[in-house]
């Protein structure tokens, strides 16, 4: 169990310390839930009504907020910030993988950097090269001429085909399969003419992707992420997509093939991106959202229709299905205006 003070934890987080610099925590909770020991944070001032019965040690809190709790207190500009960077700091969770397991396959070929670590049954083809300090999971498979970057991390089971580029510092989640086949087809009088995916994929550095994730490789080019993206659980990519620099992307997404999304966009969880169409930067999709055509502008876009009861979803139905009867009968109302005034 990792344990800091609060002097060093004001030290590495810029933090203003109103309080005892020598309470030590261990842990970080949430605010109903800390106790000695711990410690939370205040992100939004209208739950701050709940620090007079907060337990923590110490809670960090905007400057605005200081009066409302009276123990020990990191002013900081941005709480949730200051979370995640403590969160960083008090991290328990375990290496993928410790040395060299013996039953790890690495073909002799391969270059392997320092300080790398490669799990049970893993399989390390030719031509690989992984960076220093890299751990590569258990079970996991990595193809012909792959290059892994200095400091990633693979967990258990992850597949990375032949050719494929990950940068440094990523971290990809169990299970996740990088730079399989495009789903690409040509059509003989009915048949089925498999189109070898001749592209690769290339990952930028500190892209993190989540667990049952795919990414295909391109058809003739490379699909391309760049660097700071965030993919989560459960996603499609498919051949020859291009993602900006800094886009978040929400479990259960759908992107099709050539595809390219902006910098900064924000793509809400069980959306879907039609083939061959641009989304601008700095473009938020809501959950749900289902893109047919380009986005030329930076904005907020939405399409997912909310849940309601099931009487009203039915009448909601049957009305649109009535629109184009309705639509008619509106232009002949019109075109009979039209005539009366004439």
């Amino acid at each position: 169990m990792a344990v800091i003070t609060l002097a060093e934890l004001a030290d590495k987080l810029g933090a203003e310390l109103h309080g005892d610099d020598t309470t030590e925590i261990h842990s970080i909770a949430a605010m109903g839930k800390a106790t000695t020991g711990q410690i939370t944070f205040l992100s939004d001032s209208k739950y701050r009504q709940q620090l007079t019965e907060c337990q923590a040690d110490a809670v960090m809190l905007r400057e605005a907020d200081v009066e409302f709790f009276k123990g020990n207190k990191l002013v900081v500009k941005d709480p949730y910030l200051s979370y995640a960077l403590v969160a960083q700091l008090l991290d328990t969770t375990p290496v993928a993988a410790t040395d060299i397991a013996a039953s790890a396959y690495i073909d002799p070929t391969a270059m392997v950097g320092s300080n790398v670590a490669i799990g049970h049954n893993a399989v390390i083809e030719a031509g690989v090269q992984l960076g220093d300090n890299v751990q590569i999971g258990a079970g996991c498979f990595i193809g012909k001429n792959a290059i892994i970057g200095n400091n990633t991390k693979l967990w258990a089971n992850v597949t990375i085909y032949h050719d494929v580029v990950l940068g440094s510092q990523c971290l990809v989640q169990s299970s996740t399969v990088i730079g399989a086949d495009g789903f690409g087809y040509a059509n003989d009088k009915g048949e089925w003419v498999k189109i070898p995916q001749l592209g690769s994929v290339r990952i930028g550095d500190r892209v993190e992707i989540g667990a049952c994730t795919t990414i295909d490789r391109g058809a003739l080019e490379d699909t391309i992420i760049a660097d700071n993206v965030i993919i989560d659980n459960q996603m499609q990519i498919a051949h020859n997509v291009q993602i900006g620099y800094g886009t978040a992307m929400a479990g259960g997404t759908i992107v099709a093939g050539s595809t390219t999304i902006g910098k900064y966009c924000i793509i809400g969880g069980a959306s879907v991106l039609n083939g061959h169409i641009k989304i601008a930067d700095g473009v938020t999709i809501t959950g749900m959202g289902m893109v047919m055509r380009s986005i030329e502008d930076k904005g907020m876009y939405s399409s997912g229709i909310p849940l309601q009861p099931n009487k009203e979803w039915r009448r909601t139905a049957t009305r649109v299905h009535r629109i184009d009867d309705m639509n008619k009968r509106l232009k002949a109302v019109e075109k009979q205006l039209k005539a009366n005034d004439e």
